[in-house]
C-alpha cells in the first residue's frame, strides 16, 4: 500500500551503542519522533479507460469518396469523417425531392372552398335576422310594461332570449367538410415526404459523422476501397473522447467496508513512473466478485485531471484516501513495543541508558502511527528487534 507521506532525511534510523553487562557494547537500532501529515489508504490495482469510445462503420455498401480526418486529429461532434460513393443513392434523393415539389404543386392547384383556408362560415343574415327580431320584441315588452300588462310583457321577454340564443347559433362556425380531391392531394404530399425522408436517411448511412467530441484513434478503410455487403459494417474509424479517463480495479473485501463514493483517490500508471493524478471514487459495486478464493468488489474512480500521456487500457494503481491526519507527531511502528491497548516504548535518555514510556496511539496507516501523547518531536527510540516487534506489538 502506497503511503503519501513526506519522510524527511533526519529521521532515517540511527544506531546507538550501549555498554552492556561486562562492558560489552551493544549496537542498538533507534529511531526519532517527527511530525508530518498522515494520510490512509486503500488499494485499488486495475486499469485506465475512456468510456466515450466508439468504432464507426458505414450503414451501406459503397466505393470510399473521401476520408476528411486524419489518425490524432482532434473533431467536433457531428462533423464529417468519411463518405462513400453512391450515385444511386444519391439520385434517388433528387428523384424524391421532385416527386415532393411536384405533389406540392398538385395540392396548390386543387380548386378550394373558400372555407378551406379558414375551416369555418358564419351566417351573417340569419343572425342580423334572429337579432333585429330580438330588437322588436324588446321595444313591445317595453310598451306593455308601461301600460302595467305585465304577463304579456313576460312573454315578448321570453321572445326576446330566444331570438338571442338564435342569433348566437347563427354566428358560430359551421365545420365544412373537404372535398376528396382535396384530401387526396394532401395524401400524395404526405407520401412523397415519407419518401423523401427515407432516401435522405439512406444517404445518411454513406457518411460517417462524429457522434461526439473526441480524437480519431484509428482509421482502418482507405479512399477507394470497396465495401461489399460482408464488409460495410466492419468498423472504419475510431473515435474516443481522452477528455474524460476513469480506473476500474478491484478492492479486497478486508478494505471495502472504508471505500465510500466521492472520496478522493491518487492513481498512478505502471507506464509513467512518478507521475500522480487525483481521482474521486464514482462507484462501487455491492456484488462480489470471487477468484482463486479472494472476495473483491469491483469500483470506479473518475479522474478530476487528465495528462497528454495517459493512454486507454494502461495499467493503474489507486490510493483511495479513507482518512488524515495534518501535522501530527509520528512514530514507525517497529519501535512501538506492547499492545495496541498498553503500547510502550523505550526512549532514549543519554548515551548509555533509556527509560520505558507509556504512550497513547491515534491513527496507523500500517508503518507509522500518531503519537497523541507521551512523546515530544525529536526524542529518539529504541526500535527492539523484529521478532520481539512482531509478537509484542501485534499479538
Amino acid at each position: 500500500m502506497k503511503k503519501y507521506l513526506a519522510v524527511i532525511a533526519g529521521i532515517c534510523l540511527l544506531t546507538v551503542t550501549f555498554a552492556g553487562c561486562g562492558g560489552s557494547n551493544v549496537v542498538q537500532e533507534t529511531t526519532q519522533v517527527f511530525r508530518d501529515d498522515l494520510v490512509v489508504s486503500v488499494p485499488v490495482s486495475g486499469s485506465l479507460e475512456m468510456p466515450h469510445k466508439v468504432s464507426l462503420s458505414f450503414g451501406t455498401t459503397g466505393t470510399v469518396k473521401n476520408i476528411e480526418v486524419c489518425e490524432g486529429e482532434h473533431v467536433e461532434r457531428g462533423q464529417e469523417l468519411a463518405r462513400l460513393d453512391v450515385p444511386k443513392i444519391e439520385a434517388s434523393v433528387k428523384m424524391r425531392q421532385v416527386e415532393y415539389q411536384m405533389a406540392q404543386y398538385q395540392l396548390m392547384q386543387t380548386i378550394y372552398p373558400i372555407n378551406y383556408v379558414c375551416t369555418y362560415d358564419t351566417d351573417l343574415p340569419g343572425t342580423w335576422i334572429a337579432l333585429n327580431e330580438a330588437q322588436k320584441n324588446l321595444l313591445q315588452a317595453q310598451e306593455l310594461l308601461q301600460q302595467g300588462e305585465l304577463e304579456q310583457a313576460q312573454s315578448y321577454m321570453d321572445q326576446v332570449k330566444e331570438n338571442l340564443d338564435k342569433a348566437e347559433n347563427k354566428s358560430s362556425a359551421r365545420i365544412w367538410a373537404l372535398p376528396f380531391s382535396v384530401r387526396l392531394a394532401e395524401l400524395n404530399v404526405d407520401k412523397a415526404e415519407a419518401a423523401l425522408d427515407m432516401a435522405k436517411a439512406d444517404l445518411a448511412q454513406a457518411t460517417i459523422t462524429a457522434p461526439f467530441a473526441g480524437t480519431i484513434a484509428d482509421i482502418e478503410i482507405t479512399e477507394g476501397e470497396q465495401l461489399s455487403a460482408a464488409t460495410y459494417t466492419s468498423p472504419a474509424i475510431c473515435l474516443i473522447d481522452t477528455g474524460e479517463v476513469k480506473m476500474t480495479g478491484l478492492i479486497d473485501e478486508t478494505d471495502i467496508s472504508q471505500v465510500r463514493v466521492g472520496q478522493e483517490a491518487v492513481v498512478t500508471m505502471d507506464a509513467l513512473p512518478g507521475k500522480e493524478l487525483k481521482g474521486e471514487v464514482s462507484f462501487v459495486s455491492p456484488a462480489g466478485i470471487t477468484q482463486a478464493g479472494v472476495v473483491s468488489y469491483k469500483s470506479s474512480i473518475v479522474l478530476t485531471e487528465t495528462d497528454a500521456d495517459i493512454r486507454d487500457s494502461m495499467s493503474a494503481t489507486a490510493d483511495v484516501i479513507v482518512d488524515r491526519r495534518n501535522d501530527v507527531l509520528l512514530l514507525s511502528n517497529r519501535a512501538i513495543q506492547g499492545s495496541w491497548e498498553n503500547p510502550y516504548v523505550e526512549v532514549v535518555t543519554s548515551e548509555v541508558k533509556t527509560e520505558e514510556r507509556t504512550i497513547t496511539l491515534g491513527l496507523s496507516d500500517g508503518m507509522h502511527t500518531e503519537i497523541l501523547s507521551g512523546l515530544e518531536e525529536g526524542e529518539t527510540v529504541v526500535v527492539p528487534p523484529a521478532s520481539q516487534f512482531a509478537i509484542s506489538f501485534f499479538g
